[in-house]
């Protein structure tokens, strides 16, 4: 897989996160009726993204870690919840990993080492 598609798969992957963390904070399955402050929970992967439009290598190791927090509160909406929201959970832990491993493979293969 080249940087391009990499970065292209990273990005499209970040915008699905974005999107569903939206949905099912605000409309889908929110925590409380009438949507919740869990929304807030957006604004890291907001800041993530011009990082990601210009393909910086040090928004993509950064990332890598912060997309834990993602995977562990969908895990656990995924376990504790019933319903639409323990799918929505599901939904943002497999999305969570998978940018795990597109920062990884990105960070990992556009190295000044890797380069030549």
């Amino acid at each position: 897989m080249s940087l391009r598609n990499l970065r292209l798969a990273s990005l499209a992957c970040l915008l699905g996160l974005i999107a569903l963390c939206l949905a099912t904070e605000l409309w889908l399955a929110p925590v409380r009726p009438g949507g919740s402050w869990l929304v807030l929970k957006v604004l890291p992967l907001l800041a993530a993204l011009r990082g990601f439009l210009y393909a910086r290598r040090y928004t993509y190791q950064w990332m890598s870690l912060l997309i834990w927090f993602y995977f562990t509160a969908g895990v656990l909406r995924a376990w504790g919840d019933k319903g639409l929201a323990a799918w929505l959970g599901g939904s943002e832990s497999l999305l969570a990993l998978l940018l795990f491993a597109l920062c990884c493979a990105f960070a990992y293969y556009s190295a000044p080492s890797r380069q030549a």
